[in-house]
């Protein structure tokens, strides 16, 4: 098991050290503590879970909540896929139709041309 760089060993000997600092006479009165703190967080969560499902209704059940998160979002493959989009930008709501401008110009350095298919050389020491 391991939270993190936190391994269940280093956690046990935390464990001790804190037995060993608080002495055994305030250890009970402080793992009471502990243990009304980890009651009440499973009360908040369970709290949110249920707020969730009253607001998001029963979707929520079926989210993947991974593809939620942002760490696995790259922001080099973000802009990359922006600017390579072919697809037009909306159109604002209320104008009439606009003649579309023409297509700009592909990205290019030293002459050569990149696609979706040939992306640009990515250098992984830039900052």
């Amino acid at each position: 098991m391991n939270f993190n760089g936190i391994t269940l060993e280093k956690l046990v000997l935390i464990a001790v050290i804190a037995g060993i600092i608080i002495g055994p006479e305030k250890l009970p009165g402080y793992a009471e503590k502990l243990a009304q703190m980890v009651r009440k967080g499973g009360e908040m969560l369970k709290g949110a879970r249920s707020r969730m499902r009253e607001e998001i209704g029963a979707e929520a059940d079926d989210l993947d909540w991974r593809k939620l998160d942002p760490r696995q979002y790259d922001p080099r493959r973000i802009i990359r896929d922006a600017l390579l989009d072919d697809s037009p930008p909306p159109r604002p709501s209320g104008q009439s139709a606009i003649v579309e401008p023409a297509k700009p110009a592909v990205p290019s350095v030293l002459g050569r041309e990149f696609s979706r298919e040939t992306p640009p050389p990515f250098d992984l020491e830039a900052t």
